[in-house]
């Protein structure tokens, strides 16, 4: 019979059966790793063919496999040895072995030769692994040493016993203290007599220079630290000035020699205007640099200060276009102080006192009125504007009086627009307020008599001087004179005549030709002067309350601000001397208190 020779499997197929025998991988894995590539034409007829070689092979290969089978069976039954005796045959012969002639396979149609694959290149052998040599033999650890036994700590010896504490000799009695003296009473004050000037008990200590910055001992003379601080500054803003290190060291030297020194012109002008431009209680510093300086160091006869601070007057006034001036005498000295001027301005009203309590004048000057009436003034006609007289000393302490001419002071009746009636009050005022007790400090030097004159804002006069109820308390008569119901205070009569009354000032004054400023504008020109100075670098500082205006203050710009507050030098400063000698309270002073 004929064996069927199996039928090639296409590469499909292949790939079927293999997926099946594949073993339990991933799906993605088992696919990928088993998939056949895909073949052309012609490289699939070649498979065909050699399938078909491969089955005849086998064919062959399995009658040769039958024939030896056939060939063992003989050849087992000759090494089996002889038959037993019961067996009829003398000789046993070999059954003949069938021809079996293998029936040829029925070949499928011829297939086209095939091309012979070329030889695949042997792959050279991999090179010998050299063999791995034998680590070295590490070193035995030598063994530790015994470590050796603590030697006994011997035994502390006892502590020798303290001897008793003998005891300390008396302490020998303090001798008491020989009692202090009694203090006698100081001499009293001699009584001045009409014209005479007032003394001043022996042994008064003099003012010392640079003891009002208290950074220097009273009676040593000018600070060399304040000295030098003030030459650096002025030399920093006045650049044209020279070589600082020369002057510092002549002004050290100075100092040395005398325990003060002396400031040039252009030094002192400077020192001055920035004294102006460091007050922190005033308002118009926006011209700080037009301030004129009147150069009287030479002076300190209190006669010629005197006549002197009256020409100080007529240059301020200027035939009414007033201009910031300031006049220094001569400055205090470590072995001799320097005049003072003991008026609070140049210019101010006296104050009497009645026989009820009352006051005619100005009552902020009753206690002064009184001290320069001791001294000698006749007093005016006791009216509400006498000029008082000046109290000048050469710095001894004994004040000589002196009445300012009537050409140096300068006044403006005031009149209202509308209301003729106040020309009936009788005010006036005069045109150039002067600070004269003032000390102007400058490089640990002290002027303390240097007058310093501006020009009023209309509020310094009409809602201070006239309004204040400790000055000339005018608000209450202007208030009925303008119909006002002066017994609410809800109708703001107070409000409504404090502004008539600053009317009436603004008016006379311009009236007369007299410069004066409104305190709306003077607030806009003080921001600009701030401005101005922060674009260069300089702190501006400023008391609010002095600053922000008496009235409407909200409505200025000044009074929605912060202000920075410092002590700058230069300056113009108030000694308390000065001040309890302008307010008569100076122990000094015969009618003090």
């Amino acid at each position: 019979m004929t064996r069927a020779v199996p039928r090639p499997r296409s590469s499909d197929e292949e790939f079927t059966a293999a997926e099946e025998a594949a073993p339990d991988l991933p799906g993605w894995l088992s696919l990928q790793s088993q998939r056949p590539p895909r073949t052309s034409a012609a490289t699939s007829a070649a498979s065909n063919a050699a399938a078909a070689a491969a089955s005849i092979a086998a064919a062959a290969a399995a009658a040769a496999a039958a024939r030896a089978s056939v060939a063992a069976t003989a050849a087992a039954g000759v090494l089996q040895g002889p038959q037993p005796a019961t067996c009829p045959a003398a000789a046993v012969a070999t059954p003949a072995t069938p021809a079996v002639t293998p029936a040829a396979p029925a070949v499928t149609p011829a297939t086209p030769a095939v091309r012979a694959i070329p030889a695949v290149p042997a792959i050279p052998a991999a090179p010998a692994v050299p063999a791995v040599t034998a680590a070295p033999a590490i070193p035995a650890i030598p063994a530790v040493p015994a470590i050796p036994a603590v030697p006994a700590v011997p035994a502390i010896p006892a502590v020798p016993a303290v001897p008793a504490v003998t005891a300390a000799p008396a302490v020998p009695a303090i001798p008491a203290v020989p009692a202090v003296p009694a203090v006698t009473s100081a001499p009293a004050i001699p009584a001045v007599t009409a014209g005479t000037p007032a003394g001043t008990p022996a042994g008064t200590p003099a003012v010392r220079a640079g003891a009002a910055r208290g950074r220097w001992p009273a009676g040593y003379g000018v600070d060399p630290a304040a000295a030098e601080e003030f030459l650096r500054q002025y030399y920093a803003e006045q650049p044209k000035a020279g070589a600082l290190a020369l002057r510092l060291r002549e002004v050290r030297a100075e100092i040395e020699r005398t325990g003060s020194y002396t400031h040039t012109a252009e030094e002192l002008a400077f020192g001055a205007r920035v004294a102006w431009r460091n007050a922190a209680r005033c308002i118009g510093r926006l011209y700080w640099r037009s301030l004129m300086v009147r150069d009287r160091r030479e002076l300190r006869n209190p006669k010629e200060v005197a006549d002197d601070a009256a020409d100080h007057l007529r240059t301020a006034y200027n035939g009414g276009r007033i201009r910031p001036v300031i006049t220094v005498y001569a400055p205090d000295a470590p072995d001799r102080p320097g005049p003072r001027i003991w008026n609070a301005q140049l210019v101010r009203y006296a104050g009497y006192r009645r026989p009820d309590g009352t006051v005619a004048g100005d009552p902020a000057h009753v206690t002064f009125t009184d001290f320069v009436t001791g001294l000698g003034w006749a007093g005016g006609d006791g009216g509400a504007f006498d000029v008082l007289p000046l109290a000048v000393d050469d710095g001894n302490g004994e004040p000589h009086l002196f009445g300012l001419p009537a050409d140096a002071v300068h006044e403006v009746e005031i009149r209202h627009p509308r209301y003729h009636w106040f020309g009936e009050l009788g005010l006036r005022w005069h045109a150039v307020p002067a600070l004269a007790n003032m000390c102007l400090e400058i490089g640990g030097i002290c002027y303390a008599a240097a007058p310093f004159s501006g020009w009023y804002m209309g509020t310094e006069i009409g809602a201070r001087n006239f309004a204040d109820t400790d000055r000339y308390d005018l608000l209450p008569e202007v208030g009925r004179r303008l119909g006002f119901d002066t017994a609410s205070e809800r109708s703001l009569w107070r409000d409504r005549a404090l502004v008539e009354l600053n009317v009436a000032v603004l008016h006379s004054f311009e009236v007369a030709g007299v410069t004066i400023t409104d305190h709306h504008t003077e607030s806009r020109r003080f921001v600009t002067h701030i401005e101005r100075e922060k674009r260069l670098g300089r702190m501006v500082p400023a008391d609010w309350s002095w600053i922000v205006p008496p009235m409407s203050g909200a409505a200025t710009p000044v009074f929605h601000r912060y202000y920075d507050e410092a002590d700058l030098h230069p300056a113009y400063v108030h000694h308390p001397e000065a001040l309890a000698r302008a307010d008569g309270t100076d122990p000094r002073c015969p009618y003090a208190g």
